[in-house]
């Protein structure tokens, strides 16, 4: 049997919930909260398997109460089940320790299969969740391959942001058209390019142009 809490301060949703959970055989509400102070002290006593979690509710929001529990029930997995995919929802409440993240577009055996899935530790994203996932994780990615680049490359790399071809680089670096082709080598290979073109868009992208 999986023990489920509900937190969501929303009355009539934890009322659906709680209805539609019980026709489950293989779980059972245990609990029900409408915030995340009582969403706390609930899983304090009940320790259940998995928690239904809303993120915004009065006096304590889900990605406090999310973290709080972890830190006191790593092993309890908490299901955000929210109407937010904001950036400043999504990566703070994931990162204090969310299992899986669902919307409330989804319908009810879907949550219930979520809930099945993460008592046998399964993690379950909402589609939209993980593209702006994948997304900050391809920009941190990028961030930190610039941040390999000698002082000399990441001049080389401004100057072909600005247009500027190997002979001006070379005479306003006071180096040789060599070295000019040298660096541009390294700044591909460093950062995963094919040409320049794609050098100045990444120099522009990452706002490394003045």
């Amino acid at each position: 049997m999986i023990n489920v809490l509900l937190v969501d301060d929303h009355e009539m949703v934890r009322m659906g919930l709680a209805a539609y959970l019980s026709t489950q055989g293989d779980m059972k509400v245990v609990g029900e909260a409408s915030n995340g102070i009582e969403g706390v002290a609930l899983a304090n006593t009940l320790k259940p398997d998995v928690i239904l979690m809303d993120l915004v509710m009065e006096k304590m929001d889900g990605i406090e109460a999310t973290r709080t529990i972890m830190q006191v029930l790593p092993s309890t997995k908490i299901i955000v089940l929210t109407s937010f995919i904001d950036d400043e929802k999504v990566y703070p409440v994931i990162e204090a320790g969310a299992f899986s993240y669902l919307l409330k577009t989804s319908s009810a055996n879907e949550i219930a299969e979520a809930i099945r899935n993460a008592a046998s530790g399964k993690s379950v994203v909402e589609a939209e969740v993980t593209i702006k996932m994948m997304s900050r994780m391809r920009k941190n990615t990028e961030a930190q391959l610039h941040e390999s680049l000698t002082p000399r490359e990441l001049e080389v790399l401004e100057l072909i942001g600005q247009g500027k071809n190997n002979l001006e680089i070379a005479q306003l670096l006071f180096i040789g058209i060599k070295t000019v082709k040298t660096h541009v080598s390294h700044i591909l290979q460093k950062l995963h390019l094919e040409d320049r073109t794609q050098i100045a868009v990444y120099a522009h992208r990452h706002r490394l142009v003045e």
